[in-house]
C-alpha cells in the first residue's frame, strides 16, 4: 500500500474532532467512507466532513475495495466483532479503547490478528502525545533516580465534564461499556503504567457500587507491583463532591518526582527545585497516534500500541473489578 484509505465504523461524537478529521491530516492517509447504523447521521456526518461515501452497514463499509484500513470507534460492545470482520477480510484495524468488553474478548481479537496475520492497533493515544512522551523521557534519563512508586487519583463528581457526551449515555450500561467510567477513562493511565515501567508480577483490586440505582462500579482501587519492583497504587471514584475532583499521577523516585493529570497539559519536575513543562492542546488530540499507525501499516515503523499491549490493560482492569 502506497496510501491508507480509512473507513470508519462508529462515527459518532469521538470521531468529530478527536480522531476523525485527523486521518486527512495524515501524509498518505485519507478518509473515504464512513459507516453509522443510522443512515441519516451518516450521511450528515460524511457531508459535513468532505467523505466521499457512507455506509449504514459495517459489512458494507468492510468490503468496500477503495477501503484499505478500518477505525473502529463503535461502543466497546461491537469491538471484537467488527475487528474480527476486517481481519477477515484482509484489512489491518485501528480500534478504539479500551480494546473490548474483557480479557478474554481482547484475547480473541489479538489471536485472530496473529493467525490471519494481519496488523491490529489500539487507540491508546497518549503514548504518541508530547505532553506523555516528555514524562518517559525524563524517567528514561533517570532524572528523579531510581522509581520507587507511583499515586493516581482520578475522582470525579457524576456526570463529569471529562466524559463525552452521547445521546444515551452507554458508558454506564456494563453491557455495552464493560464496566462505567472506569473502563472508559482507566485504559488511558493503565496503557501509560505499562509503557513506562514495563512488565506486571502482580495485580488486585476492590470494586464498589457505593451510588444508589447503579449498574457499575463507581470506586476502583488497584494495585501493581512490576517486575521491575516498582508500586503502583490507583483510585477512581466517580461520586466525590465537585469541589473534590482531582485528577493527578505522581511519580516518585530516590531522588524526586514527576507529577502531571491525565486530561491537562502540564507536567511538573520536582528534585531540589521545580520545573514546569507546558505544552499546547493538540487540536486532535489522536493524530500524533494516527501518524505512527499510518507509518506502522505502511511498513514504515514499529506497531504503537499492539494488542498484546493493550491485553495487558484489559487484564489489569479484569484484576481491579472482579470478585
Amino acid at each position: 500500500m502506497e496510501e491508507i484509505r480509512w473507513g470508519i465504523i462508529g462515527c459518532g461524537d469521538v470521531t468529530e474532532v478527536k480522531s476523525g478529521p485527523a486521518f486527512n491530516k495524515v501524509a498518505h492517509s485519507k478518509l473515504v467512507a464512513v459507516m453509522r447504523r443510522d443512515g441519516a447521521k451518516a450521511a450528515d456526518y460524511a457531508k459535513r466532513h468532505g467523505v466521499p461515501k457512507w455506509y449504514s452497514y459495517a459489512s458494507e463499509l468492510i468490503n468496500d475495495p477503495e477501503v484499505n484500513a478500518i477505525y473502529i470507534a463503535t461502543p466497546p460492545l461491537q469491538h471484537e466483532a467488527y475487528t474480527i470482520e476486517a481481519l477477515q477480510a484482509g484489512k489491518p484495524v485501528y480500534v478504539e479503547k479500551p480494546m473490548t468488553l474483557d480479557a478474554a474478548a481482547a484475547q480473541r481479537m489479538t489471536d485472530a490478528a496473529n493467525q490471519l496475520n494481519i496488523k491490529l492497533c489500539v487507540a491508546h493515544y497518549r503514548r504518541a502525545q508530547p505532553m506523555f512522551l516528555k514524562v518517559k523521557e525524563l524517567l528514561d534519563q533517570h532524572t528523579i533516580g531510581d522509581i520507587r512508586l507511583i499515586r493516581l487519583k482520578m475522582l470525579q463528581p457524576p456526570n463529569p465534564v471529562l466524559i463525552a457526551k452521547t445521546e444515551d449515555n452507554w458508558r454506564i450500561n456494563p453491557a455495552i461499556s464493560g464496566g462505567g467510567l472506569f473502563h472508559d477513562l482507566a485504559p488511558h493511565q493503565l496503557d501509560l503504567m505499562t509503557y513506562y515501567f514495563g512488565a506486571v508480577k502482580s495485580a488486585s483490586g476492590i470494586a464498589a457500587k457505593q451510588q444508589e440505582n447503579t449498574e457499575v462500579d463507581d470506586l476502583v482501587t488497584g494495585n501493581i507491583l512490576f517486575e521491575n519492583g516498582v508500586v503502583f497504587s490507583g483510585t477512581w471514584c466517580f461520586s466525590v463532591a465537585p469541589q473534590d475532583q482531582a485528577d493527578e499521577c505522581v511519580i516518585y523516585g530516590s531522588k524526586g518526582k514527576i507529577s502531571f493529570p491525565m486530561f491537562g497539559n502540564k507536567i511538573n519536575l520536582t528534585t531540589d527545585r521545580t520545573e514546569t513543562f507546558a505544552f499546547e492542546p493538540l487540536q486532535h488530540v489522536q493524530q500524533p497516534m494516527i501518524e505512527k499507525v499510518v507509518d506502522y501499516f505502511l511498513n514504515k515503523g514499529p506497531n504503537p500500541c499492539s494488542g498484546e499491549d493493550a491485553l495487558i490493560t484489559m487484564k489489569l482492569m479484569d484484576d481491579f473489578t472482579e470478585v
